[in-house]
């Protein structure tokens, strides 16, 4: 028999089942899709030779997170390298105008100087701020909420911070994108250079709490470079699941979990599709979001109502695009060729076309002029494509996942089936205009729309890349559910990790790492967390019965 079942082979049901193999637990991981990996995936889905990181791709917050603290080295004896450029990210914006940020500062500041003094000393101003706060965020984003570890970081916060600080920080967490780029820079271009990295994620530029996601990742980017798997992503999922095998670790592929079976109060095993069961000594972790944890796994389980009610509610972020290119060569920038040394560069153009593409998505229409970020990937990572070729890595956000309607009234089809085409076509469009002839330079690309990646993880629900909206009513202590934010279920023994669970999507592993931890720890009694899980329900109902009556 297994001591522990992980539920989900992706980087943070791997961290989870490592951590726990490594204290001498037997852990079996069950994935469904034929390779491990989840949203950690590379292929050659255009041309063979050409190694695309198919879904997520900059991993600068594994790399220099707490679980590389712990296991990093190990990876790196397996055989795990990355590809590193000081180069991590620019602006494009009509007339072959950019910002570039650079790995050095003052390069940085220099280019910001030379287009506004004023973005100029905002941007120091913003950095010197960072360089203050980000240690007490860092550790925050690695604490389980809530907690009595949580409780001691924020204690240690005020006391380092001092009361104004903790103050800033506390502005800082409520508010939002367009909030910060207003208060501190002064042009349209730096405010945007800030605000693309929000829609990263789901904030729109006027979604309160999205200004700490462009506040960190801005100077966290520019301090660090950026970083990405030499050879391609899944070569972290490769060095992963070898990590695994070295402590007795198993993973199974192609199989698909039915159903988590519960006996008297506590998770026993789980059920495969094919019928076969499989029993669990100690734990199951589910490294899935709350719609299938209670809505497929435990549809038979005694769930409190309150939790089901909860987890019919978990909101899903907008949509998203994957344009993956095989090109014969560098794309040639308007902006100029030292836009090819970047990583990342953003095409908004600006603050306001976030605004409308965001608006756009959530009410269901695709957008006019969506905002894209273009992966350099060959550029980072000259081993992804044959001598003298080049990949490029395209993500499109923010889109709809059912489509109502066309915001350009071009596309008449309302499936993605039907769609994706013509809208990867307004994509290239927007290519073009930004770098004239890159369409000559297409030897051949694929098209991922929301609906395909969905069908190939089904995490990343209505091709929400973040399996879950990061809005504050979503966030924090509420991730995934009020009462169940610390990777625990209403029954004991069984537990919670991934995307959905606090501190969310990117490629951290910290969910699995906190996970582990929480199983090594124990759960609180049963009944203790269905009863906080249930009052958390009905007080949530009752503000929404109190909010109708007004």
């Amino acid at each position: 028999m297994h001591d522990v079942i992980v539920i989900g082979g992706g980087h943070n049901g791997l961290v989870c089942a490592i951590l726990l193999a490594r204290e001498g637990r037997r852990v079996l991981v069950l994935e469904q899709a034929p390779r491990p990996g989840g949203a950690v995936f590379s292929d050659e889905v255009t041309v063979p030779g050409a190694v695309h990181d198919v879904f997520s791709t900059n991993q600068n917050t594994f790399r220099g997170g707490p679980v590389w603290a712990r296991i990093g080295a190990d990876l790196e004896r397996l055989g795990l390298r990355y590809a590193h450029t000081d180069a991590p990210y620019s602006n494009v914006f009509p007339g072959g105008r950019s910002l570039k940020v650079y790995g050095d500062p003052q390069r940085t500041l220099a280019g910001l100087r030379e287009h506004a003094v004023a973005d100029a000393d905002g941007w120091a101003e913003l950095h010197g701020l960072f360089g203050r706060y980000a240690p007490t965020l860092f550790k925050g984003l690695g604490t389980p909420l809530p907690s009595w570890q949580a409780a001691g970081w924020a204690a240690g916060a005020l006391k380092e911070l001092g009361p104004s600080g903790a103050l800033w920080l506390a502005q800082l967490l409520l508010a939002s994108t367009r909030d910060l780029g207003d208060a501190y820079l002064s042009t349209p271009e730096a405010k945007a250079l800030m605000a693309c990295w929000g829609l990263h994620l789901d904030f729109g530029p006027d979604v309160s709490g999205g200004a700490m996601i462009p506040f960190v990742e801005s100077f966290a980017d520019m301090e660090a470079g950026m970083s990405i798997v030499e050879g391609g992503a899944s070569r972290l999922i490769d060095a992963l699941c070898a990590l695994l095998a070295e402590h007795g670790g198993e993973v199974r592929t192609g199989v698909d979990v039915a159903r988590v079976r519960v006996e008297g109060g506590r998770a026993r095993g789980v059920e495969l599709a094919s019928g076969e069961p499989i029993d669990a000594a100690e734990a199951i972790v589910a490294s899935v979001t709350p719609t299938a944890l209670y809505g497929r796994l435990l549809s038979d389980a005694p769930v409190p109502e309150a939790v089901r009610r909860a987890a019919g509610r978990f909101a899903y972020g907008p949509g998203t695009m994957m344009l993956h290119l095989a090109l014969s060569d560098r794309v040639p920038w308007e902006a100029g060729e030292e836009l090819q040394r970047f990583a990342y560069v953003h095409i908004g153009p600006y603050v306001e076309d976030l605004a409308d593409t965001y608006t756009a998505a959530r009410n269901g229409l695709l957008p006019r002029d969506p905002m894209l970020v273009v992966g350099q990937t060959s550029t980072v990572d000259p081993t992804r494509a044959p001598e003298g070729t080049h990949v490029l890595w395209v993500q499109v956000r923010a889109l709809p996942a059912q489509i109502r309607g066309d915001a350009a009234g071009e596309i008449a089809e309302r499936s993605w089936a039907a769609a994706g085409e013509p809208y990867a076509e307004r994509v290239m469009a927007k290519l073009e205009r930004y770098a004239p002839g890159l369409r000559g330079l297409v030897r051949a690309r694929a098209v991922l729309t929301p609906a395909d990646l969905e069908r190939r993880n089904p995490n990343l629900v209505g091709g929400d890349s973040i399996s879950g909206s990061h809005h504050l009513r979503q966030n924090f202590l509420w991730r995934p559910l009020p009462g169940l934010s610390r990777y625990a279920t209403p029954f004991d023994g069984l537990f919670m990790t991934g995307a959905s669970t606090w501190p969310g999507g990117g490629v951290t592993g910290i969910p699995g790492m906190l996970a582990a931890e929480q199983v090594l720890r124990g759960c609180p009694p049963r009944r203790r967390v269905a009863r906080r899980a249930a009052a958390a329900g009905l007080a949530a109902a009752g503000l929404v019965a109190a909010r109708a009556a007004r």
